[in-house]
């Protein structure tokens, strides 16, 4: 598979916003009109847009529809990948319904990992496992209360379960531009069969550089969220250095 670099768009109360650390107080909103960013993103030549329902995280069931179906339609036929409230096997059945490509469960990973190999059996290919950590330990719930469990342990109960990708997020550093957790994030890829997906911190065109620099190790792609909106990641040029990878 090539790298991917995937566009990330947050959803809280159908805006498109940046949480800083995963703190629902520290929220940014960078645009009132999510589709619209789908769009652009679309045209910039994105393989795949990530898109995450920060309202559902919090609340354990899907909240942002109509922001959903708005992007899907604005993705100009480009794979959606969506996780936040996908917490049983008629809100995985729903969205996928929706035309969204993939589903991310995160909390069930934790709390019911046979609803995570029941999904992935039943839709190959369209389940991936999303683990949100702190120093390692993965956290739940919208990112609102952290476990003792080491997200290494949650990713190998996945090994034979047909789980499309894991999606390894740092929280200390997503949202603050400082760069991804990339070692951790390889460390993970190399003790796993399925590709993992590096998230959160990347702060410019030097960090994705490096995350390509880890597909040897089994990095397979990098989310980019805050620096596309602040201008610090130009998408057009990302694509460009994962392309010559």
């Amino acid at each position: 598979m090539p790298f991917e670099v995937i566009p990330a768009i947050d959803l809280l109360d159908g805006r498109c916003v940046r949480l800083a650390q995963g703190d629902y107080d520290r929220a940014t909103i960078y645009s009132e009109d999510p589709a619209r960013v789908a769009a652009g993103f679309a045209a910039a030549g994105a393989s795949r847009i990530h898109v995450v329902d920060l309202d559902g995280a919090r609340a354990g069931l899907p909240c942002n529809g109509s922001a959903v179906r708005a992007i899907l339609g604005a993705a100009a036929g480009r794979p959606v990948q969506l996780g936040g409230g996908l917490r049983d096997l008629a809100a995985v059945e729903a969205a996928l319904a929706l035309g969204v490509e993939r589903v991310i469960l995160g909390t069930a990973a934790l709390r019911d990992p046979e609803l995570v190999r029941g999904a992935a059996r039943r839709f190959p290919g369209q389940v991936a496992v999303g683990l949100d950590a702190r120093s390692g330990r993965v956290a739940v719930s919208g990112w609102l209360e952290t476990s003792e469990v080491q997200a290494v342990e949650i990713a190998t109960l996945f090994q034979d379960a047909g789980v499309a990708a894991v999606i390894y997020t740092e929280i200390a550093r997503d949202g603050m531009l400082s760069g991804p957790d990339l070692e951790a994030t390889a460390r993970l890829a190399e003790v796993v069969s399925m590709p993992v997906i590096a998230s959160g911190g990347v702060g410019n065109l030097e960090d994705v550089r490096r995350a390509v620099s880890c597909a040897s190790r089994g990095v397979a792609g990098v989310i980019v969220g805050r620096a596309l909106y602040t201008g610090a990641v130009d998408l057009k040029r990302a694509l460009e250095i994962a392309a010559c990878s």
